[in-house]
């Protein structure tokens, strides 16, 4: 085990959020194990664990200002950060697949396997599909892209766009009203 060069955990997190090179490496150090077994436990391949535990160092050393030693021990507070990274990590991963099959569902009727070029045929779809989304207007087509594509919530697309949840939500309504009418009138013609 390597020498500690912080006698106490606040001293170590303190010296972490002013950028101490010694303090982020003993940080690692201390905890680099623990977080790797949490993140290959709950992610579905070695190297999303990897990436999972660059990303949970960054948010540990971005957050330590608030690390307050009353309120939980050092390694409590490091494994609440991984987990609760990782639960957003794997929703987040969970909700564009869901988004993703929804878009293809709503917009993309499924292709009988069997049918001779069926897949031509969804691509086709699908590119059409993103050509229509491409004409909205700027708010709508960055809306319907992070909630169907993305796989953010409507409430983290609000925070991120400064716009409250009510217009997020009739933005994304009056987008796939008009999505559905252009797609009808494609079918039309």
């Amino acid at each position: 085990m390597t020498q500690r060069l912080f006698e106490t955990d606040e001293a170590l997190m303190t010296a972490v959020a002013s950028d101490d090179e010694a303090a982020i490496a003993e940080l690692y150090d201390r905890f680099g194990g623990l977080v790797y077994r949490l993140a290959y436990q709950m992610m579905p391949t070695r190297s999303e664990a990897e990436d999972a535990v660059q990303d949970i160092f960054v948010r540990l050393w971005r957050t330590a200002g608030r690390y307050d030693t009353t309120r939980a021990a050092l390694s409590t507070w490091v494994v609440l950060i991984a987990r609760r990274y990782l639960v957003d990590r794997l929703r987040r991963a969970r909700a564009r697949v869901k988004a993703r099959a929804a878009v293809e569902e709503q917009w993309l009727p499924a292709a009988q396997e069997s049918e001779p070029g069926s897949r031509v045929v969804t691509e086709e779809r699908y590119e059409s599909l993103m050509k229509k989304i491409e004409q909205l207007p700027e708010l709508q087509r960055t809306v319907v892209t992070r909630a169907y594509l993305g796989g953010q919530t409507l409430r983290q697309i609000g925070i991120e766009l400064d716009k409250p949840l009510g217009t997020i939500k009739s933005t994304l309504s009056r987008a796939l009203v008009r999505l559905r009418e252009r797609v009808g009138e494609e079918s039309v013609t």
